[in-house]
């Protein structure tokens, strides 16, 4: 484990911390993806070049793009919040099954092998990539939000996968509500709120969890690399209007189909080290 230890080492690491921040930041303005879909996937294939051991590689992944999901959701959070574009009573209604999600799929991400954690975000990625690339916005299964044990039931399962995956609430939350009867712009503004929800007691379980683990590289705090979030966050939040400027010259359904295969490509290439 020493040449995590080494300078040009954590150069390196913060070279790569940076440049994900980059990518994320300028496709979150891009596409108005969350962070943690394009963190993670990054990290996934950083970390193996940097050396450092698999055992820790995805739960690390997960719990720094949880950690850099905190800031980033306050300031979203505030922002729809000022335009009075959340919904109060459906947040009202389902926080509390999706704070049993977290908290379920928090322990998941700390006891589970980073095999698994993998799997369900390689799963649920090609999902999410399957839904870019061939429905549109007006894809619905029902013209009314469900309430009591249906919509308890979609909190649930937005927290738990959220937190399992290190992403926020937008990734799994707005898709999900939008098919359930939520109107798009609503959703968005109401699933800046869940990243919150998400993140915080998400982020806390994994530093518990992973807290004195040797495998891990220098200045982490559990499975929160803390170079990765100093850098990623300014990073991301310098990035974002350079996606949002490119959201205005190129095509938006292009971009979604060419993330979309980013995803899936993603997916794929999770999958296939698992097997192999």
């Amino acid at each position: 484990m020493n040449h995590m230890s080494d300078p040009l080492w954590l150069a390196g690491l913060a070279v790569a911390m940076a440049v994900t921040g980059l990518l994320s930041g300028t496709l979150a303005g891009l596409l108005g993806v969350g962070g943690g879909i394009v963190i993670v996937p990054v990290l996934f294939n950083v970390f193996p070049l940097l050396g450092i051991p698999e055992a820790v590689q995805m739960k690390l992944a997960v719990g720094t793009s949880l950690a850099t999901i905190i800031p980033t959701s306050i300031v979203s959070a505030r922002k729809h919040h000022a335009r009075g574009a959340i919904d109060t009573g459906l947040l009202r209604a389902i926080w509390p099954s999706m704070v049993i999600g977290v908290a379920i799929g928090t322990v998941l991400a700390v006891w589970l092998k980073g095999e698994a954690l993998s799997a369900v975000f390689a799963t649920i990625a090609l999902l999410v990539a399957l839904n870019m690339g061939f429905t549109g916005v007006d894809f619905k299964l029902r013209d009314i939000t469900p309430r009591g044990p249906g919509l308890w039931g979609i909190g649930g399962f937005i927290g738990g996968i959220s937190a399992m995956m290190g992403i926020g609430g937008g990734t799994v939350g707005v898709p999900i509500l939008s098919i359930f009867g939520t109107p798009i712009r609503s959703a968005v503004a109401t699933s800046s709120v869940f990243g919150l929800i998400i993140s915080i007691p998400a982020t806390l379980g994994l530093i518990w969890g992973g807290f004195g683990n040797p495998l891990l590289p220098p200045f982490s705090v559990g499975y929160i690399n803390l170079i990765g979030f100093a850098l990623i966050v300014p990073s991301s939040i310098l990035a974002t209007p350079w996606g949002v400027h490119l959201a205005h010259t190129i095509p938006p359904l292009a971009l979604k189909r060419a993330f979309a295969v980013f995803l899936a490509i993603t997916a794929l290439r999770m999958f296939y080290s698992l097997i192999f």
